[in-house]
């Protein structure tokens, strides 16, 4: 264990940004539930239907950011800061591409996207009108998450909980007028949502814009900057960020397909799973913060090259993962049933989403301990294969076969098919367990004339 105050406030200070961020900014997706839970479940199961889509989305943004943040971190602990920006330019491009390709996509074909999540035509035409209206936030999110990654990976995390508390403010404000008809404004049910979401990401960017045009001073980044190119960075920063890309749409699609699974049980189990998701999703802000926080704290030290303080790091932000998770565990446990009365929910309803916040309580813990080790130890260090391998196996070869035959063949009931849809989050942390304490993770990405000691160079 490590015993350094400047290590603890260092983890601390970045995960407890991160965490706060991540709560605001899960909160707003929470709101909308509750408002449009207030309004009509098929308005709320519409708008989760393409929440799916959205995460997606989401996950692939997450993954070009965190490309930067492994890369740049390990050229921020060498003190060289010109090769981030270009790795930045990179990245930007690579998110606005992906950003174009889900926009034609649902575009072209958004009853067919939507309907794969619901058999309810109801539940379909809402998530539509949702649709057709969210989908201008996609550049201003994919811009927004490289531009929040490049400053992770210098250490600026202070401005994320800024952007989300605003998010959530305008969000909250704009939902509650166009949603009900409120002030005089028109009532526009979930189109009310969407619009409330699309001012939300306008206001997020062009704050993020400002700060760093006025108060970002470790980078200096200048809009020149993002027309940087580079053919060697450009390919070590591939060579970090198409296995994330993997995975995180991988991860995207298993949630998405998880919800499909749901949507085809009923419509009862499918809304209690709208219910419960967000708020799951919110508890477990914790273990995302920690993950991004030691992936910063990892890289850097690798970037440095002192093995024995790194291989010291990693246990010790195994034994803080567990206490978080325990921490999660609970919270989740106690506020479930002050926030469920929020809704308005027909008793099966309720039932199912109790049951479901139950098991996603236990899940957590082990959530919690894995997914930083994973996410944060193992791919912060450089590692990004043996992720992408475990999630392959475990989310496509054993969780989503295992789930489908639970709920098509053995009629299992929805609280057992939750259970099995996340179950990898407990099975996953012994594999994780063992590569973090006594496999090979550490490895130099950077390009640099004289190799960090101890640790393979570009491996």
């Amino acid at each position: 264990m490590i015993r350094e105050r400047a290590f603890y406030k260092t983890f601390f200070s970045m995960a407890a940004v991160l965490i706060l961020q991540n709560v605001l900014t899960f909160s707003v997706n929470l709101a909308d539930n509750i408002m449009l839970g207030g309004y009509s479940e098929a308005a709320l199961s519409g708008a989760a239907a393409v929440n799916q889509i959205q995460f997606v989305y989401q996950s692939l943004m997450t993954a070009t950011a965190e490309g930067v943040v492994i890369l740049g971190s390990q050229y921020f602990g060498k003190k060289q800061t010109e090769p981030i920006k270009t790795v930045s330019a990179h990245a930007l491009r690579l998110g606005l591409l992906i950003c174009v390709l889900l926009f034609a996509a649902v575009t072209l074909f958004p009853r067919p996207l939507v309907s794969l999540f619901t058999e309810s035509d109801a539940i379909v035409e809402q998530g539509l009108r949702y649709l057709y209206a969210v989908r201008w936030t996609y550049p201003f999110f994919a811009v927004t998450q490289v531009l929040l990654g490049v400053l992770r990976s210098v250490g600026v995390v202070h401005i994320a909980p800024v952007l989300s508390g605003s998010t959530l403010v305008i969000n909250c404000a704009i939902n509650y007028t166009l949603i009900y008809g409120r002030f005089g404004a028109p009532e526009l049910g979930v189109t009310g949502a969407a619009i409330g979401t699309i001012t939300a990401r306008v206001a997020e960017l062009l704050i993020l814009i400002l700060f760093l045009w006025k108060g970002e001073k470790r980078l200096a980044l200048r809009p020149r900057d993002f027309l940087r190119r580079d053919k060697t960075l450009f390919r070590d920063y591939l060579g970090v960020a198409l296995p994330i890309l993997l995975v995180n749409g991988l991860w995207g699609l298993n949630t998405a397909a998880q919800n499909a699974i749901m949507g085809h049980v009923s419509d009862h189990a499918f809304a209690a799973n709208s219910v419960a998701s967000p708020l799951f999703t919110l508890v477990k802000s914790g273990a995302i913060g920690a993950a991004s926080a030691a992936g910063f704290v990892i890289g850097k030290a690798v970037g440095e090259g002192d093995e024995k303080k790194l291989r010291a790091a990693a246990r010790t932000l195994q034994v803080l993962f567990l206490a978080i998770g325990v921490v999660s565990g609970a919270i989740l446990w106690v506020v479930r049933a002050p926030i469920l009365s929020l809704y308005d929910l027909s008793p099966e309803t309720f039932t199912l989403a109790d049951r479901f916040l139950k098991i996603l309580a236990l899940i957590i813990v082990g959530m919690a301990y894995q997914m930083p080790t994973n996410m944060g130890i193992i791919r912060g260090g450089g590692n990004t294969r043996f992720p992408m391998i475990l999630d392959l196996v475990s989310i496509w070869a054993i969780v989503l076969p295992l789930s489908a035959l639970l709920a098509f063949v053995f009629h299992a009931s929805p609280a057992w098919v939750v259970f099995c849809l996340n179950a990898d989050q407990l099975f996953k942390g012994v594999p994780v367990f063992l590569k973090a304490n006594f496999g090979s993770w550490a490895r130099s990405l950077t390009r640099d004339p004289v190799p960090a000691a101890g640790l393979p160079e570009n491996g």
